[in-house]
């Protein structure tokens, strides 16, 4: 009776890397999963807490709530806070200047997981071209391993081999479009808070100080 064909043990050399791969790029979207979940706060709660201190003229309050809050969305608007004297353009410029230094934060390790994706079929073709070498050689020398089984574990290993490589890569571009979404809701994020609170600074606030009490 034959032996079953067993994976990854008899699937070639190429598999052990593919399965590196994989692990590092599991890895790699929990951890970006975890930090983006954690950045991601909801700009209208933060903003009307915000808003409610700067009513109350404690500036210093709302400043201390965008230190306390996790995420880039506080950092961006405790920047155009701190411009919050120098005018509107000036609110905007340091804004954009602290959303564009939590970017690459945002994005780190996103271009590697989708090298993990690209490379991930090469190496499982590179691995079934090897498996097929192997089969074509034992054909041609015409040995004892050119025996039904011997040839059919070949075709097996470059199946495996392939098939594990393109299971790796729609994993890979599948957690790299979910993570670029999440990536894209936190600047969208980022912007309605900042554009929100310089609004209700440069103007509201503005327009409820000039009333008579």
């Amino acid at each position: 009776m034959n032996d079953r064909f067993s994976f990854p043990l008899d699937a070639g050399p190429f598999v052990w890397l593919l399965l590196l791969l994989a692990f590092l790029a599991l890895v790699f979207v929990f951890e970006r999963a975890l930090f983006l979940h954690r950045g991601l706060v909801l700009s209208s709660d933060f903003i009307e807490g915000v808003r409610n201190n700067l009513r109350a003229g404690r500036p210093l309050e709302a400043l201390a709530a965008c230190e306390e809050s996790p995420g880039p969305v506080p950092r961006v608007v405790k920047a155009a806070l701190l411009r919050a004297g120098t005018g509107e353009d000036a609110m905007r410029a340091a804004a954009v200047e602290a959303a564009l230094l939590e970017l690459p934060v945002l994005e780190r390790r996103l271009g590697t997981i989708a090298a993990i994706g690209r490379v991930a079929p090469l190496l499982g073709l590179a691995g079934a071209i090897f498996a097929g070498f192997d089969l074509a050689t034992a054909l041609r020398d015409g040995s004892v391993y050119a025996s039904a089984d011997g040839l059919l574990r070949n075709v097996q290993a470059a199946l495996a081999t392939a098939g594990f490589a393109l299971v790796i890569a729609a994993g890979c571009a599948m957690a790299h479009h979910f993570l670029v979404g999440r990536v894209r809701s936190i600047v969208t994020e980022m912007e309605i808070a900042a554009h929100s609170i310089i609004t209700f600074v440069r103007h509201e606030l503005t327009e409820d100080k000039s009333r008579p009490g």
